[in-house]
């Protein structure tokens, strides 16, 4: 008989929101809410599968996370497995190191949390059945900047082994380094199976009698989280064989649509094509809710009043969006230019190139930028200090872009007071 499993990683029940609560409570309240759901779905489907396993590959949670609410509701969705009869294993990430509730917590006993001392679970299916091992080895603290896979022990003879890691493999761009090994160190350990948390974009490397899979996170919390969410449903079959499957789980999916503008004649045409490109957008998305972040760009005489009125075109499309249906706006960009800038364009044209060329890049102006962000960061909660970047580099490129934008606004109000 197969033996089968979902696994997920990075829920991040309950992770607070920055920028969506600054911007918009309503969408903040839905985002905040679609872990939680996107959590019970995955459990719904576990229930549907009528699997053997539950696997949790870390960060459960969000970090010092102190909340009895979070704990009752994780308890009571565990608890519905264990009604079930199916067992849950988890190992605790990064994230999960920080929070008391992993410690604390009471689970049922069919749920098995991994300690910092690596430990591989034999699982009694019974006669008939071919054995399986479970091997698990969470973090002690938040950083594991060596590799963990050593301290794991061999593959069990015979056995069906399952890896569950908290790991960066070889580096992602948006993801510190945690725990690193690479995909063909994993590939040699002679586990059939790796079930791999931390990085929250979905990646398989399988060839049918192993598989190594990233989850992915069940829900994305922002638009740096793009992109459809799910989980895996894992089977191994009688002739150890190997099988994915993706199965989707979010609640809302955010999105980044681009829209070229610059054969628009007029705003009512521009908004109509944006219209229309949102709603062909949200024909593709299958899940309750989308977010969408939008850029416009392109040549067009509209680009100073676009610029200008941009709060008035998210008004617009924040209608269109609810006449569509569970459409939501993220945030309106724009990077349209005026047709001939830069070319004898007048006055403002040379401005603009003053500001571009003299301005923006003089260590005064950056000083100054600098002294003033980081007197409104001071005035911040804690928990919204990375609004601002979570490092030196990351603060001087959001300062470099507030400070483009402001800049073209200036232009554009400038532009507008000239008359169109």
């Amino acid at each position: 008989m197969a033996y089968r499993f979902l696994h997920t990683a990075d829920v991040h029940l309950d992770s607070p929101l920055k920028t969506l609560a600054l911007r918009n409570p309503e969408l903040s309240d839905l985002i905040g809410l679609a872990t939680r759901r996107a959590f019970v779905r995955t459990i719904d489907l576990c229930l549907e599968e009528q699997i053997d396993a539950l696997v949790l590959a870390g960060d459960l949670y969000d970090g010092d996370q102190t909340s009895m609410k979070t704990a009752r509701f994780l308890a009571e969705q565990l608890h519905r497995l264990h009604v079930a009869g199916i067992r849950t294993f988890i190992i605790r990430g990064n994230h999960d190191a920080l929070s008391r509730i992993t410690s604390e917590l009471v689970m049922p006993e069919s749920v098995k949390v991994f300690g910092a001392n690596a430990e591989a679970v034999a699982v009694d299916q019974g006669a008939g059945y071919f054995p399986v091992a479970v091997h698990g080895l969470s973090f002690a603290k938040p950083h594991a900047p060596q590799s963990l896979l050593r301290h794991y022990a061999l593959p069990i003879s015979g056995a069906v082994n399952i890896g569950i890691m908290h790991t960066s493999l070889g580096g992602s761009e948006k993801h510190d380094l945690y725990a690193p090994c690479s995909v063909g160190d994993l590939q040699q350990s002679g586990f059939q199976y790796w079930a791999l948390g931390h990085i929250h974009k979905r990646s398989v490397v399988a060839d049918g009698s192993s598989a190594i899979v990233m989850a992915g996170m069940p829900q994305g919390r922002d638009i740096n989280e793009d992109g459809p969410k799910s989980v895996s449903l894992v089977t191994i079959a009688d002739d150890r064989s190997v099988t994915v499957e993706e199965r989707h789980t979010s609640v809302a999916q955010f999105e980044r649509l681009v829209v070229d503008v610059s054969e628009a004649s007029d705003w009512n045409e521009m908004v109509g094509q944006v219209s229309r490109q949102l709603e062909t957008l949200r024909s593709t998305v299958n899940t309750d809710h989308l977010v969408a972040r939008i850029q416009l760009h392109g040549p067009t005489p509209l680009a100073w009043r676009i610029r200008r009125d941009l709060d008035l075109l998210r008004t617009e499309m924040e209608t269109r969006g609810a006449m569509i249906g569970d459409v939501w706006i993220d945030k309106m960009q724009t990077a349209c230019t005026e047709p001939g800038m830069g070319r004898g364009g007048g006055a403002l044209a040379e401005l603009s190139t003053i500001i571009d060329g003299d301005v923006l890049t003089s260590a005064a102006y950056k000083q100054e930028l600098t002294a003033i962000a980081e007197e409104l960061r001071g005035q911040l909660p804690a928990e919204l200090r990375d609004i601002f970047g979570a490092d030196e580099g990351s603060f001087q490129n959001l300062l470099g872009g507030y400070a483009r934008e402001g800049a073209a606004e200036v232009v554009a109000r400038l532009h507008g007071g000239q008359g169109e």
